[in-house]
């Protein structure tokens, strides 16, 4: 039996495409986003219901003392904040979600209200705002902070975050403009309000001086993987997206969230769940499996790789660990807690080596050709309940855009698996829709 109907994200930043190939010219001419316009008007056409941005605020220098494999990879610099290019990218789409990264722990909340509510008029109603609390010191550093608040802290200064914000967005009622020629009114007055939070960590009076965007709140997504980051994300997020290990991973996180947004007085079915997958796709299972091991078979470039994100985004100096051996049981983070303990899982007692160069970011194994892959994510879907994918590649490529987009796509379309249009405007309705 074929599961519902269900959702596609992409996880993404604005970094370097593909560049060791030389194939084409867009790991030089990228920062102007024309390769990024092209990815989200693919996605939009292939039934993608949004597109999400990733963020980082520090060039890393943590593994060996030195940002050397961060440049060399180019995996989290070179690149671009996010913010500003959403409207770019809304311009030139007309029904897809576009979601950015901003940190609660370096914005100011009245700002960055103000900023999502003026892309929310500017979108028409599609952005969305990926929360994050940052998870690295040296990003601290640009912010006059020589370190980051504890890990629990930080929620703890996001949930005060959240709650202004959300008020600030209140501020103004939705029908507050009158622009009445009669009476000379443009705004009603009385439908403006000033917010007056005082609390632990913020003081902001309001009201914006925006007025009252077409999703009135936009979209909030968030990853939490700790306890912490878990409650938080099923307290405030509209989407979730998370790494869980297989199948039993990805059902028992999804019920958890549930169950957690019950607590909190929440309907369940409000929150989207979206596990993060990296299908290697080719025309024959063969031709797929070769790309696989071709890939697997890369081990120093794969162990780089992986000590460069551990780096970003766990501040973990794996160099001076001994890589034959496993991680040891008291290296610990303040950064991203829920992601380490399931990287040491995933690990299985492996080498840091071995583990580390064989290593993929994704929820569960899709290798094969398009309806292949189709129909494992149809079961899936059917055995851990919903609600949808988030694709992953770092670095992307026009090739590997396409197969998704024009191969992987069209094959779950044809199952009545993805969306055929979008029946609404804004992007909370188009994601509540089914």
């Amino acid at each position: 039996m074929a599961a519902s109907p269900f959702r596609l994200g992409w996880f993404g930043n604005l970094t370097t495409p593909e560049w060791r190939t030389g194939w084409s010219t867009d790991a030089l001419n990228w920062s102007d986003a024309r390769y990024y316009i092209d990815m989200v008007r693919d996605m939009e056409r292939a039934g993608f219901d949004f597109m999400m941005l990733e963020d980082s605020l520090m060039v890393s220098d943590i593994y060996a003392g030195t940002a050397e494999l961060e440049l060399k990879h180019a995996m989290y610099a070179p690149k671009l904040d996010p913010v500003p290019v959403v409207s770019m990218l809304a311009y030139a789409t007309e029904q897809i979600g576009i979601v950015a990264t901003a940190s609660t722990t370096f914005y100011p909340p009245y700002l960055l209200a103000r900023t999502f509510s003026t892309l929310d008029h500017v979108t028409r109603g599609r952005v969305g705002w990926n929360i994050v609390t940052s998870s690295e010191d040296r990003a601290a550093q640009n912010f006059g902070m020589d370190k980051l608040p504890l890990h629990d802290k930080r929620y703890e200064i996001a949930e005060e975050f959240v709650e202004v914000v959300d008020a600030l967005w209140n501020s103004w009622d939705a029908d507050a403009i009158v622009a009445d020629p009669v009476s000379g009114y443009y705004a009603d007055h009385t439908k403006v309000r000033p917010i007056n939070h005082k609390g632990e960590h913020f003081s902001v009076r309001g009201p914006l001086n925006t007025p009252r965007s077409p999703q009135g709140r936009p979209v909030i997504c968030q990853a939490g993987a700790s306890p912490r980051g878990r409650d938080f994300a099923a307290k405030n997020a509209d989407l979730l997206l998370c790494i869980p290990n297989g199948l039993e991973g990805m059902k028992e996180y999804r019920d958890d969230i549930r169950a957690r947004a019950e607590k909190f007085g929440r309907n369940p079915d409000d929150i989207k769940v979206f596990f993060v997958v990296s299908p290697i796709i080719g025309r024959t299972m063969d031709e797929a499996l070769a790309k696989r091991d071709e890939f697997m078979a890369n081990k120093q470039k794969n162990y780089e790789a992986q000590m460069v994100h551990f780096a970003a985004i766990m501040e973990i100096d794996f160099s001076v660990l001994d890589p034959d051996k496993p991680i040891p049981d008291d290296v610990t983070t303040n950064g991203h807690q829920g992601t380490f303990e399931g990287w040491k899982q995933a690990f299985g007692g492996r080498t840091i080596k071995d583990a580390a160069s064989q290593m993929r970011v994704a929820s569960m194994e899709l290798v094969g050709t398009p309806d292949h892959i189709a129909d494992e994510m149809d079961k899936a879907m059917e055995y851990v309940g919903g609600d949808g994918f988030l694709f992953l590649a770092q670095p992307t490529s026009r090739q590997y855009i396409r197969e998704i987009t024009e191969g992987l796509c069209p094959a779950l379309r044809r199952r009545g698996l993805i969306r055929e249009k979008f029946a609404h405007k804004t992007f909370r309705e188009n994601l509540s829709s089914f």
